[in-house]
């Protein structure tokens, strides 16, 4: 299933995650071109910029926890993850502000890359990609806006459709994809694939840290915000 808008929009501009998808899709562009015009110099700048869990534990190169974040593997990666920030960031923003939002983002990260820290801290591999930040933007997506609608493109083997849900509902078979991803990665080789952690921890921060980063009075102009409010479009 795959997300492709949801039934509110945001009463402002949600300048900082145009400002997020436009630095994302600009950075691996940059990895792109590199690994085009010399494998070893696009190869360098995962090794350079990502998160390895060993070193962030010996206290070596704390700056990835953050570069990382807008490091992707590759084109499903960077549209995956652009896209669920791109539908689910402007509402979320738009409940707590530019500044607040961006600091809120980054804190989701940090929380995303300690928790796949603690479960594999000898990990050499490098781990990228914004997916535990915007696991934290889900996560208090859901707290918000537990109602609202979400529509999703289905496609089973030669038969497409589209459906709309609850965003609980939707988030919430996501979580529990991340929670039984992470339980079959417990105790395994570290090595590549998806850092389900990161998204747990993500995904869990920004519900926690929504309850301080929301602003009531932003929150308030959202007739669909929280259990009672309505699940219909906005417009």
């Amino acid at each position: 299933m795959i997300p492709l808008r949801d039934d509110i929009r945001a009463d402002r501009r949600p300048l900082v995650t145009y400002i997020l998808v436009a630095s994302c899709t600009l950075v691996f562009f940059y990895q792109l071109m590199a690994q085009f015009s010399n494998v070893e110099a696009g190869n360098a700048i995962v090794l350079n910029l990502g998160m390895i869990p060993h070193q962030i534990v010996r206290g070596q190169r704390l700056w990835t926890l953050v570069t990382s974040m807008f490091l992707h593997g590759g084109f499903f990666h960077i549209i995956g993850n652009m896209l669920y920030l791109w539908i689910f960031g402007n509402n979320v923003e738009d409940s707590m502000g530019h500044v607040r939002f961006l600091v809120f983002y980054l804190l989701c990260g940090l929380a995303a890359a300690a928790l796949q820290i603690a479960f594999q801290p000898d990990s050499p591999v490098p781990m990228v990609g914004a997916s535990g930040a915007i696991g934290g933007v889900m996560g208090a997506y859901i707290v918000l806006y537990p109602r609202v609608r979400v529509h999703m493109l289905v496609v089973l083997g030669f038969y497409v459709t589209t459906i709309a849900v609850p965003a609980a509902f939707m988030l919430g078979y996501w979580f529990l994809l991340q929670l039984l991803g992470g339980a079959m990665d417990i105790g395994a080789r570290p090595g590549g694939g998806t850092a389900f952690w990161a998204h747990i921890g993500g995904f869990a921060a920004g519900m926690l840290l929504i309850f301080a980063f929301r602003d009531l009075e932003l929150l308030a102009r959202h007739p669909h915000h929280g259990w009672r409010g309505s699940g219909g479009r906005r417009r």
